[in-house]
């Protein structure tokens, strides 16, 4: 019953019940059409619910400007009717306006209490929200409004659960078993594992055992069955029975390591005998199984060790496993076992060319894909210890044997891309997917190696063989939210100085993340219905910390270090620029400049004004193929992202704190987080958020050399700065560094920090770029601490020298372009492969030798000199 202050005769309430039923059924024009009559007599035409429903009918259709004018004046001429309240919050909730709509449905309710649509509505935005106590009450509000409908019984369970009021979830469920008898054996079942998945969680694991095994019979799901028996055991100390289970476990699935784990906890093996004994007995049921073959090679040694590792390897290199290596990667951490693998293949190398046996003793000899599978595995091995010729020289011996094996110059690209030379590792990337150009595995890979060298074009060209004709690939794999490819994308841009487009790529990745927020709305009734509450907590769990995938993340770090670029390098106008350059000009030169740019603004206004026509056009030709049945609720209208306007932000530090949020919401364990804060605040000039991100540093990253170049240039900025500090503040500030800094000498800690990390490269760097910051005139000395390759270095690697390069180009000492290229010279001696040593010139070269090379005379990177890692 409606509580409008405006009713309607009979013939007009015949016409507005049609209106609602032609939008509850997508008819919109004609839904239209009849609220059209209504409005069109003298006496209704303000009827307050009328034209509510008639804004609501627009915004389906796209007319939002439209349908927030009708929802208005309906909202004004009827403020006591529940329907207008209601449709205001759905246009409000349309537009993401989740905070405005939920005081629209409360109001709507305080007109209208037991009105289920609008209680469903609320809960929705509650839940989305994770207004969880809203949450209850409005559940237990259906609950008495609709007791025998489930998914409201779920709902009120499931906000209780959340609430950790799990005592109080269980009793309604019990309730809910109780009352209901038309649940199927699935739904029992679902339930029955709910129920002991929040015992377990209220650490009640005593009654959750005596629950799972009472109601043993109800359950379908009998893998999660017996794994969470087992987890309740051995919580339970009962490792006995727990070792019967985990048996029959292992004989479903033989493969999965945890089974192992826990099994080997329960046992309470004494010895590596007792261990081996067991994956033995395994074996011996599991002939085929792998986990109980790879698993003792964790822990056994010597002689044992041995023979296990001759046994797993041929095995697979009889097989040919491409992933063999992989499996023993973590192996590598042990130098004593690295050095026995190192051995036995060298062995069956040695064995393999003398007779085609890999032992003497052996009957049969061996088929030449072992011998090629040996070479494959080798070159691994030597990529990992960063013997990067030694691997290139066994990959070329297998090409030989067999070239045709994509394989092959697959890991010939990434030794060169591991030895610093991405632009030869593109080109045998490509070369590998042009061995077989129906695969889209090859395929991606290839377009990442290529946007590695900042070649976004080729690597869009080849990923358009595998996206729709006709369309941008680009644009394509944006919508199909193709992560990889956007990241990948957004650092090419960042290194080829294309501010906007990478910034693009961020927001567009940024973007994808809210989808996956708002795709929730999708499943908040959908999983109560199916009776699925654990997998929809689930979902909940993960919707909560879903921006601390490392794709956002790295999204994240890309869109800040653009913004703090473009704080320190504004993009300006061509026109600024040219009016820059017109200074230094006589007055004839200028007049005719002037001249030139007047004509161009002239060009310009006449070119926007087209495309405002054209947009127009574009609108009007949308609206009008609007489908009567198949229009839905409007979606949220995106602003179109402009790389050139994202380039000049107003505010770019702004729009990094924007990307900086929730990195430190939902990854401040991450030590990166907070470096990037203390950049962002140091920019800002903001004190105490720059102390906060020093003390996570402290605690996350104590030994790190940036983390001590950081705090020495806190303490120079808190000394510098001590005047127009206001004394709250610097008092927080000394007090902060006297935690951090006991001694307050800043000189004298980086003179301690240098003697204390005097043989390692990225702590000299540090420590000079300090020491510089202290003292301009110690130019000399800093300059030379970081370019020495003194053999007593023990932290050289080629990132090091990396960073050195870029801190020498980007002129942190001033300008040493000659101690440069002195150091490049010295670098290139250690690395001969790394591209980045090279001059110019030397990687002119470079591309035009693969130009040579590359199939079909099509060059397979670009003439960009600055590259990934």
């Amino acid at each position: 019953m409606s509580s409008s202050s405006q009713s309607l005769p009979p013939k007009e309430a015949t016409l507005f019940k049609r209106v609602m039923k032609c939008y509850e059924q997508k008819q919109y024009k004609a839904g239209l059409k009849y609220a059209k009559q209504i409005l069109s007599n003298p006496k209704f035409a303000e009827h307050g619910e009328t034209l509510a429903m008639k804004g609501l009918t627009l915004n389906s259709l796209g007319r939002k400007d439209d349908a927030y004018e009708d929802a208005r004046r309906g909202l004004k001429s009827d403020l006591k009717s529940h329907i207008c309240w209601h449709v205001y919050g759905l246009l409000q909730r349309s537009d993401r306006k989740y905070d405005e709509a939920i005081k629209c449905y409360r109001n709507a309710l305080k007109l209208d209490k037991d009105n289920v649509q609008i209680l469903r509505d609320l809960g929705l935005l509650q839940i989305q929200m994770r207004d969880l106590e809203g949450y209850r009450e409005t559940q237990s509000r259906l609950l008495q409004l609709r007791s025998g409908t489930k998914h409201y019984w779920l709902g009120y369970c499931v906000a209780h659960d959340l609430l950790d009021e799990r005592d109080m979830a269980v009793q309604v469920l019990r309730e809910y078993r109780r009352t209901q008898s038309n649940l199927s054996d699935y739904e029992q079942s679902e339930l029955v594992m709910y129920e002991n998945l929040m015992m377990r969680n209220g650490a009640q694991s005593k009654l959750a055992l005596e629950q799972l095994k009472k109601h043993r019979s109800s359950v379908r799901d009998l893998l999660s069955y017996d794994e969470t028996k087992v987890e309740l055991m051995m919580s339970e100390e009962r490792f006995e029975e727990a070792s019967e289970v985990l048996a029959t476990l292992i004989d479903r699935n033989p493969e999965k390591w945890t089974y192992y784990a826990q099994l080997e906890h329960c046992l309470k093996f004494e010895s590596e005998e007792d261990r081996l004994a067991m994956y033995t007995t395994v074996l011996a049921d599991q002939p085929r199984a792998m986990a109980p073959k790879r698993l003792p090679l964790e822990f056994t040694t010597g002689d044992r060790f041995r023979g296990l590792l001759d046994t797993f390897l041929l095995n697979g290199l009889r097989k040919g496993i491409p992933q063999l290596f992989n499996s023993l990667k973590s192996l590598y951490t042990q130098q004593e076992k690295v050095d026995t693998i190192q051995e036995m293949c060298l062995g069956l190398v040695d064995s393999l060319k003398k007779n085609g046996k890999c032992h003497a003793e052996d009957e049969k000899s061996e088929p030449p894909s072992t011998y090629l599978w040996l070479l494959f595995f080798l070159a691994q091995h030597y990529d990992k210890l960063g013997k990067y010729q030694v691997a290139l020289e066994h990959i070329a011996e297998a090409i030989a044997h067999t070239p045709t094996l994509i394989e092959l110059y697959m890991m010939k690209a990434k030794i060169y891309k591991h030895a610093g030379d991405m632009k030869r590792a593109a080109h045998f990337m490509d070369e590998a997917r042009d061995m077989d150009t129906a695969d889209r595995y090859v395929n991606c890979k290839a377009a990442k190696y290529l946007l590695r060298v900042n070649n976004v074009e080729r690597a869009e060209e080849l990923c358009a063989m595998f996206t729709r004709e006709g369309a941008s690939a680009s644009q394509t794999l944006t919508i199909m939210q193709c992560m990889w490819y956007l990241t990948e994308s957004a650092q090419a841009y960042m290194r080829r100085g294309q501010w906007g487009e990478a910034l693009k790529k961020c927001h567009e990745i940024d973007r994808h993340f809210d989808e996956f927020v708002e795709d929730q709305f999708d499943f908040h009734t959908y999983c109560l219905r199916r009776g699925t509450p654990r997998t929809y907590c689930k979902m909940l769990a993960i919707e909560d910390k879903i921006r601390n995938h490392h794709f956002f993340g790295r999204a994240a770090k890309t869109a800040i270090e653009c913004y703090l670029h473009l704080a320190d390098h504004p993009v300006k106008d061509k026109e600024e620029q040219k009016v820059e350059l017109s200074a230094d000009m006589d007055s004839k030169e200028r007049k005719k400049e002037l001249s030139k740019q007047r004509k161009a603004a002239k060009r310009r206004a006449i070119q926007q004004q087209e495309e405002e026509e054209r947009k127009k056009a574009e609108k009007a030709s949308q609206q009008q193929k609007v489908d009567k049945d198949d229009a839905e609720d409007s979606s949220f209208q995106k602003e179109r992202l402009d790389p050139a306007q994202l380039a000049k932000a107003e505010k770019p530090l702004e729009q990094a704190d924007k990307f900086l949020k929730p990195l430190l919401t939902f990854r401040q364990e991450d030590a990166a987080t907070h470096f990037l804060a203390f950049q962002v605040y140091a920019k800002k000039r903001k004190v105490l958020p720059m102390l906060k991100a020093l003390k996570s540093l402290a605690r996350l990253a104590p030994e790190h050399p940036q983390y001590h170049a950081y705090l020495c240039e806190y303490a120079l900025t808190v000394q510098s700065r001590k005047s127009e500090l206001p004394e709250p503040v610097f008092q927080v500030a000394q007090r902060g560094l006297e935690e951090l800094m006991p001694s307050r000498d800043v000189q004298s800690v980086n003179s301690e920090f240098l003697k204390a990390h005097g043989n390692s490269q990225c702590h000299l760097l540090a420590g000079a770029r300090t020491m510089f910051n202290i003292d301009q005139s110690q130019r000399a000395s800093c300059i030379k601490m970081v370019t020495n390759m003194d053999a007593s270095l023990t932290g050289t690697s080629l990132e090091a020298c990396r960073d050195i390069c870029v801190a020498l180009d980007s002129g942190v000492f001033g300008d040493c372009q000659a101690e440069l290229a002195t150091y490049k010279a010295k670098c290139h001696e250690l690395y001969p492969m790394a591209t980045v040593f090279l001059s110019s010139e030397e990687l002119q070269q470079v591309t035009e030798q693969l130009h040579k090379l590359s199939l079909g005379g099509k060059p397979v990177v670009n003439g960009h000199a600055e590259e990934a890692s």
